[in-house]
Protein backbone atom coordinates (compact mmCIF):
# COMPACT_ATOMS: atom_id res chain seq x y z
CA UNK A 1 0.00 0.00 0.00
CA UNK A 2 1.44 3.37 -0.98
CA UNK A 3 0.98 6.50 1.06
CA UNK A 4 -0.68 9.57 -0.39
CA UNK A 5 1.80 12.36 -0.97
CA UNK A 6 1.14 16.07 -1.08
CA UNK A 7 3.67 18.08 -3.06
CA UNK A 8 4.35 21.76 -2.60
CA UNK A 9 2.44 22.32 -5.84
CA UNK A 10 -0.51 20.43 -4.37
CA UNK A 11 -0.26 22.55 -1.23
CA UNK A 12 -0.24 25.74 -3.31
CA UNK A 13 -3.45 24.61 -5.06
CA UNK A 14 -5.11 23.59 -1.78
CA UNK A 15 -4.31 26.96 -0.21
CA UNK A 16 -5.73 28.77 -3.27
CA UNK A 17 -8.92 26.69 -3.09
CA UNK A 18 -9.36 27.21 0.63
CA UNK A 19 -8.70 30.92 0.25
CA UNK A 20 -11.94 31.06 -1.73
CA UNK A 21 -13.96 29.35 1.04
CA UNK A 22 -15.96 31.00 3.81
CA UNK A 23 -13.84 32.03 6.80
CA UNK A 24 -16.12 30.05 9.09
CA UNK A 25 -15.23 26.87 7.23
CA UNK A 26 -11.59 27.56 6.34
CA UNK A 27 -8.65 28.31 8.62
CA UNK A 28 -6.75 29.44 5.52
CA UNK A 29 -9.42 32.02 4.65
CA UNK A 30 -9.66 33.22 8.25
CA UNK A 31 -5.88 33.64 8.40
CA UNK A 32 -5.81 35.55 5.11
CA UNK A 33 -8.64 37.77 6.36
CA UNK A 34 -6.42 38.80 9.30
CA UNK A 35 -3.95 40.31 6.83
CA UNK A 36 -0.42 39.94 5.60
CA UNK A 37 1.18 40.81 8.95
CA UNK A 38 -0.69 37.97 10.69
CA UNK A 39 0.27 35.54 7.91
CA UNK A 40 3.90 36.59 8.29
CA UNK A 41 3.70 36.32 12.08
CA UNK A 42 2.35 32.76 11.86
CA UNK A 43 5.14 31.84 9.43
CA UNK A 44 7.70 33.31 11.84
CA UNK A 45 6.25 31.38 14.78
CA UNK A 46 6.38 28.14 12.81
CA UNK A 47 9.97 28.91 11.77
CA UNK A 48 11.04 29.18 15.40
CA UNK A 49 9.13 26.01 16.34
CA UNK A 50 10.83 24.16 13.46
CA UNK A 51 14.27 25.27 14.66
CA UNK A 52 13.47 24.19 18.22
CA UNK A 53 12.31 20.77 16.97
CA UNK A 54 15.45 20.42 14.85
CA UNK A 55 17.86 21.08 17.71
CA UNK A 56 15.85 19.00 20.19
CA UNK A 57 16.52 15.87 18.17
CA UNK A 58 12.82 14.94 18.11
CA UNK A 59 12.32 13.53 14.61
CA UNK A 60 8.51 13.39 14.77
CA UNK A 61 8.31 16.97 16.07
CA UNK A 62 10.58 18.17 13.28
CA UNK A 63 8.39 16.49 10.66
CA UNK A 64 5.24 17.99 12.20
CA UNK A 65 6.68 21.49 12.58
CA UNK A 66 8.11 21.43 9.05
CA UNK A 67 4.65 20.56 7.76
CA UNK A 68 3.23 23.56 9.64
CA UNK A 69 6.06 25.74 8.33
CA UNK A 70 5.46 24.78 4.70
CA UNK A 71 1.71 25.33 5.04
CA UNK A 72 2.22 28.80 6.51
CA UNK A 73 4.79 29.61 3.82
CA UNK A 74 2.24 28.63 1.17
CA UNK A 75 -0.33 30.92 2.82
CA UNK A 76 2.17 33.79 3.02
CA UNK A 77 3.17 33.39 -0.62
CA UNK A 78 -0.51 33.30 -1.61
CA UNK A 79 -1.19 36.44 0.42
CA UNK A 80 1.57 38.24 -1.49
CA UNK A 81 0.66 36.80 -4.89
CA UNK A 82 3.94 34.92 -5.27
CA UNK A 83 3.73 31.61 -7.12
CA UNK A 84 5.88 28.54 -6.66
CA UNK A 85 6.81 28.89 -10.34
CA UNK A 86 8.50 32.19 -9.45
CA UNK A 87 10.33 30.56 -6.55
CA UNK A 88 11.36 27.63 -8.76
CA UNK A 89 12.70 30.04 -11.39
CA UNK A 90 14.78 31.84 -8.76
CA UNK A 91 16.12 28.52 -7.45
CA UNK A 92 17.04 27.52 -11.00
CA UNK A 93 18.87 30.82 -11.51
CA UNK A 94 20.76 30.41 -8.27
CA UNK A 95 21.80 26.82 -8.87
CA UNK A 96 23.48 27.69 -12.14
CA UNK A 97 26.53 28.74 -10.11
CA UNK A 98 28.12 27.62 -6.88
CA UNK A 99 26.42 28.61 -3.67
CA UNK A 100 29.37 30.73 -2.58
CA UNK A 101 29.49 32.63 -5.89
CA UNK A 102 25.72 33.14 -5.81
CA UNK A 103 25.81 34.46 -2.25
CA UNK A 104 28.69 36.82 -3.11
CA UNK A 105 26.70 38.20 -6.05
CA UNK A 106 23.92 39.27 -3.66
CA UNK A 107 26.35 41.01 -1.60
Amino acid sequence: MSEARVTLGDLERIVAQRAEADAGASYTRSLLDKGLAKCAQKFGEESVETVIAAVSGDHAALVAETSDLLYHLAVLLHARGVSLDEVHAELARRTQQSGLAEKASRG
